[in-house]
C-alpha cells in the first residue's frame, strides 16, 4: 500500500473529527474564549496524527476500516488531546523549555506560561470528557471502561507523567541505557501502545488479538522514539519543526548518544522487525499497520 496516501486520508478523518468534537471558541458566549483558543491553537498546529491513525488501524486490523463516524474517532480525538497536552507542557520554561514547534511558536511564546499549562490542563480532562461520553457512538459501558483505564495509565504516573518526570531527573547525569529504555517505554511508548489496544478493544479484538498488538504498540513505540533520538541528531530545524540538537543541549542521553548513529538505525530497524513479526496472526486488512511501523523508522520529521 501507498502509506503516505493512507496517512494523508486517515489525517483528514481525524481533522475533520477534531473539528467536530472539539470545543469551539464562542462556546458561553466568549466567556472563555482565551484559554480555548490556545488549546485550539495548537491542537490544530499541525503534526502526524499518528496516535489516532494507530487506533483506527488497529480497529481495521480488527473489523472493516472505520468510517467517519465510527465508534473510534472520538477515542481517537482523545488520544490526540492528551498527545498535544504533553507536547505543550513538554515545551514550557520549567521542562524543555522550546520556542519552536511544528515550525510554529510554542504556545507559551503567543499565550504566556500561565495560558500554555491550562491551554494543556484543557484539553487532558476534554480528552476524558470524549472518552466517558457514552453519548458518541456505541460502545458498550464495559468496552468503554477498559479503554478509559487503558489510557488513563499510559498517560498517567506509570506511563507517559512518569517517563517524562524521570526524563528531566536524569538530565545531565550518566545513568545506565535500562534507564533510557524505561524513559521511551514510558514517555513514549505508553501512549502509542494504549492507542493501539484502545482501538483493538474498541473493535472486539479477542485476548490473543490485543497480545499481539501489544507486542507490536511496544517495538513501534521503541522505533519511534529511537528515530526521534536519531533526528535531532541528523536533522534541521527547518525539517523537525523544533529545534535541532536540543536533546545535546539539555544534556539527555539519547539512543546515539549511547551507540552511535549507525547503530542505532540498526536498532530501529530491528524495532520494526519484530513490530511486523507480532502481526503474523493478522490478515491483509493489518497491512496498514505493517506499513505504518515501517513509515516510522524511515521517516524524516
Amino acid at each position: 500500500m501507498e502509506i503516505k496516501t493512507y496517512l494523508n486520508e486517515q489525517r483528514r478523518v481525524v481533522e475533520d473529527a477534531l473539528e467536530r468534537y472539539m470545543l469551539g471558541i464562542e462556546v458561553q458566549d466568549g466567556t472563555f474564549t482565551a484559554h480555548i483558543e490556545a488549546m485550539r491553537y495548537s491542537l490544530f498546529a499541525g503534526g502526524k496524527r499518528i496516535r489516532p491513525i494507530l487506533c483506527l488501524a488497529a480497529g481495521q486490523a480488527i473489523e472493516k476500516r472505520p468510517s467517519p463516524d465510527h465508534d473510534l474517532l472520538p477515542i481517537a480525538c482523545a488520544l490526540e488531546c492528551i498527545h498535544t497536552y504533553s507536547l505543550i507542557h513538554d515545551d514550557l520554561p520549567a521542562m524543555d523549555n522550546d520556542d519552536l514547534r511544528r515550525g510554529k511558536p510554542t504556545n507559551h511564546i503567543l499565550y504566556g506560561e500561565a495560558g500554555a499549562i491550562l491551554a494543556g490542563d484543557g484539553l487532558l480532562t476534554w480528552a476524558f470528557d470524549l472518552l466517558s461520553d457514552w453519548k458518541q457512538g456505541s460502545l458498550p459501558p464495559e468496552k468503554r471502561l477498559t479503554i478509559l483505564h487503558t489510557v488513563a495509565r499510559a498517560a498517567g504516573s506509570l506511563g507517559m507523567v512518569g517517563g517524562q518526570a524521570l526524563d528531566i531527573a536524569n538530565e545531565n547525569k550518566e545513568f545506565p541505557f535500562e534507564t533510557l529504555r524505561t524513559i521511551h517505554q514510558s514517555k513514549t511508548g505508553a501512549l502509542i501502545t494504549a492507542s493501539i489496544l484502545a482501538g483493538a478493544i474498541g473493535a472486539g479484538a479477542d485476548q490473543p488479538q490485543q497480545e499481539a498488538l501489544t507486542r507490536y504498540g511496544e517495538q513501534v513505540g521503541l522505533a519511534f522514539q529511537i528515530v526521534d533520538d536519531l533526528l535531532n541528531v541528523t536533522a534541521t530545524t527547518e525539517q523537525l519543526g523544533k529545534a535541532a540538537g536540543s536533546d545535546a543541549g539539555r544534556g539527555k542521553a539519547t539512543y546515539p548518544a549511547f551507540f552511535g548513529i549507525d547503530a542505532t538505525r540498526e536498532k530501529a530497524r530491528a524495532a520494526v522487525e519484530e513490530a511486523e513479526r507480532a502481526l503474523t496472526l493478522f490478515d491483509d486488512k493489518a497491512d496498514p499497520l505493517r506499513a505504518i511501523a515501517r513509515y516510522i523508522s524511515t521517516r524524516s520529521h
